[in-house]
């Protein structure tokens, strides 16, 4: 990987159009270990000010963005430098894992019109390196890889005689555009020792904001409304959504009263911390033995949507795989969809739970148009890996079913958890939006 060129070139070059490698990077089968590690390379990196730190300027020098290639088998990388008002095209290379040497190959041109191939692997689970050869055979520099964590990695150029050429530190700043959320039980751990850290790390991976399901005691991870959202913010994310639980009050007026004032309350720490929606989910439908006792549900929700929207924030109900049961020949999601008021109930889809209970997304999108205001996008395993869920095919029907929020989650786990996340907006970004 010669990033010497980042220093030395600076015209306009070509993209090489060349396949690396069998292997893939975003397979939904598991891949070698070296094109799992290959794959924290993906996304677009700056540089920071320098390589002792992982602050980046508001103006960084160098832009990298690499993106995986149409059918995954290797990735293109692009770096561009700033010279003056604009940034320049320095270099372009093809980088791709193969399974016959479990090598990594880059195949690289620069701005001056040399090119170069270079060959290497991961020695450990943060440590990369590559050792280039120009085309007449000589080599010519290793560049080693210090991986910090999935959002910092660190670059050392070196000659054959082991001096330093250079050093880059990158740092992710996958782009937004997209409008990914995340729900935050897929990082609970990390947000309850460290929030600042956590939302950092979600910021550079390009999610654009959050949906939390911690509010307690007027709270969310212990900061009032305000304050979190404010920390929220400091990490240019939004706190878009909530997942909030308080069950159906029992047959008494003061029960009843208890449970509204509580949803005023909700409703007010909300809205002061900039949450857009609300949402609950129902661990009790295993109980519930008659479409009566559902009724009162539905009525209970109807309330909740009520003060809601008379407060400027959408209510959602979010399905696990209780509400595909039947009772009285009735599907008690359908009876929740049919017996709640549009105008003051929506519906969060959870894919994976559909997909568990053996029913087609689809066919609730078509038959309640217009109804699921959000989806939460899970899988068996990482997002996308387990090839069972056909997400590609679900998202052609997100303007048939009114999404307006499309949520990341991601709770099984077969990689660090930061890996899993960082996997999820790539199969996201690159796949499917």
């Amino acid at each position: 990987m010669n990033h010497t060129s980042i220093k030395k070139f600076t015209i306009s070059i070509f993209l090489l159009f060349i396949l690396i490698g069998t292997n893939t990077v975003f397979s939904q089968m598991p891949i070698a270990e070296q094109a799992d590690r290959l794959q924290q390379y993906l996304g677009f990196w700056v540089s920071s000010i320098d390589h002792t730190t992982d602050s980046v300027a508001s103006i960084p020098l160098i832009k990298m963005n690499n993106y995986p290639t149409i059918d995954h088998t290797a990735m293109s990388v692009d770096v561009f430098q700033k010279e003056g008002d604009i940034y320049n095209h320095t270099l372009t290379e093809l980088i791709g894992y193969d399974t016959k040497t479990d090598s990594i190959f880059a195949l690289g041109k620069s701005a001056q019109g040399d090119m170069f191939l270079g060959k290497g692997k991961f020695t450990s689970k943060t440590d990369w390196i590559m050792k280039d050869r120009d085309f007449t055979g000589k080599e010519t520099m290793t560049v080693t890889f210090d991986f910090k964590n999935q959002t910092d990695v660190h670059l050392i150029g070196k000659d054959p005689q082991n001096l330093i050429l250079w050093q880059t530190r990158y740092i992710k700043k996958n782009p937004k555009n997209k409008n990914i959320g995340i729900q935050l039980v897929s990082v609970h751990e990390q947000m309850q020792n460290n929030p600042k850290e956590t939302l950092k790390y979600l910021d550079r991976m390009g999610f654009s904001y959050i949906e939390t399901f911690v509010y307690k005691d007027r709270s969310f991870y212990g900061l009032s409304p305000l304050a979190f959202k404010n920390l929220v913010e400091e990490n240019n994310l939004k706190f878009t959504g909530s997942m909030t639980f308080y069950d159906l009050p029992k047959n008494e007026d003061q029960a009843w009263k208890n449970a509204m004032q509580w949803w005023k309350n909700c409703i007010a720490d909300h809205k002061q911390a900039g949450v857009e929606y609300l949402t609950i989910s129902n661990n009790q439908i295993k109980d519930i033995k008659t479409l009566a006792e559902l009724k009162k549900y539905t009525e209970y929700y109807n309330a909740i949507g009520k003060l809601c929207t008379e407060r400027g924030i959408t209510f959602a109900y979010h399905n696990h795989s209780d509400e595909f049961k039947t009772i009285e020949n009735k599907v008690v999601y359908d009876y929740l969809l049919e017996n709640t008021d549009p105008a003051y109930v929506g519906f969060q889809a959870d894919l994976y739970w559909m997909h568990f209970s053996k029913v087609d997304p689809i066919d609730y999108f078509k038959k309640y148009k217009h109804r699921f205001i959000s989806w939460h996008v899970k899988d068996y395993e990482e997002l996308g890996q387990s090839g069972e869920m056909d997400f590609e095919l679900y998202f052609k029907y997100a303007e048939t079913a009114g999404l307006k929020y499309t949520i990341a989650e991601v709770e099984a786990f077969n990689y660090p958890v930061w890996y899993s996340i960082n996997a999820a907006w790539n199969f996201l970004y690159f796949n499917i939006l």
